[in-house]
């Protein structure tokens, strides 16, 4: 599937999860008994998290909290990548105060809308939404400190593309922060072509270590998997259309517990370096 066939498939499915009000990564999650808050209850979000954003900011949607490690200090910029409804972004807002701002960059216009009414309905003044692609991040050179993002980059078709612009955003000793969707063996092709499972952050997810040397090739240094563990695929797609997927695929009952198991989700840690050496005037 080209680039921009992918990127027509996730901006219009998760228009659709914006529109409808969330609940999971996938657009079909929400027939499990699943809220959006017991989904963000469980990666790792705190009463508390849910309680300081908009209503209507947090749609279920990620697969960790990149927030909670972050460290994020009054006064920095934070860019969120995919920022969606503002979830995250908002909960960086409280964090870096108001002498702090945050930027969240996405290419669904109408999850910009619904982030943009929910900072206004809040009052939240020290953030800002911006339509554009994470492979094309619409922010200058060495602007921001800190960049986050929650299982976001799976979804991209260029994946090293998207580093590689976290890394000329950030300023030198800036700070990338991720969670998202890894795997931890390869897919069975059935999956790997499959719409539904790639805007549900499955197919589009690459092997953690190649994941990981994407950061690295990016020039970042510092690269650490600070968590990881097996994300339960019913958190991510129904259970009628996992079961659909699942019965069109060959697999015994161990080959089916093992697909399960080789989705992992990881919260990754790397840094720009503080200074450059390789002669591209501090812009890599």
């Amino acid at each position: 599937m080209k680039k921009e066939e992918i990127h027509k498939q996730v901006r219009t499915a998760y228009g659709q999860v914006a529109r409808q009000g969330g609940c999971g990564c996938s657009t079909g999650c929400c027939g499990t008994g699943m809220t959006a808050e017991s989904v963000s209850l469980g990666l790792g979000y705190s009463e508390e998290d849910l309680a300081q954003v908009p209503e209507g900011a947090n749609l279920g949607l990620g697969c960790g909290n990149p927030v909670a490690l972050a460290s994020l200090r009054e006064g920095e910029v934070v860019l969120d990548l995919g920022s969606g409804a503002g979830f995250d972004s908002f909960l960086a807002a409280e964090r870096v105060g108001p002498t702090g701002r945050v930027i969240g960059v996405d290419m669904t216009p109408d999850m910009l809308d619904k982030a943009r009414e929910n900072a206004k309905r809040g009052g939240r003044t020290n953030v800002e939404f911006r339509l554009g692609e994470i492979e094309h991040l619409p922010v200058a050179d060495a602007s921001v400190d800190v960049v986050i993002s929650n299982c976001v980059i799976n979804l991209s078709p260029d994946k090293p593309q998207v580093f590689r612009e976290a890394f000329r955003a950030l300023r030198p000793g800036g700070r990338l922060m991720v969670s998202d969707i890894v795997l931890a063996a390869p897919l069975p092709a059935e999956v790997r072509d499959s719409a539904l499972l790639y805007n549900s952050c499955v197919a589009g997810a690459l092997p953690k270590t190649e994941y990981l040397g994407h950061i690295a090739g990016a020039g970042f240094t510092e690269v650490t998997v600070q968590g990881e563990t097996v994300f339960p695929i019913e958190h991510i797609v129904s259970e009628p259309d996992l079961a659909a997927i699942l019965d069109g695929i060959a697999l015994d009952e161990g080959g089916r517990a093992s697909l399960k198991e080789s989705i992992v989700s990881v919260k990754v840690a790397a840094r720009r370096p503080a200074g450059c050496t390789c002669g591209c005037g501090g812009t890599r």
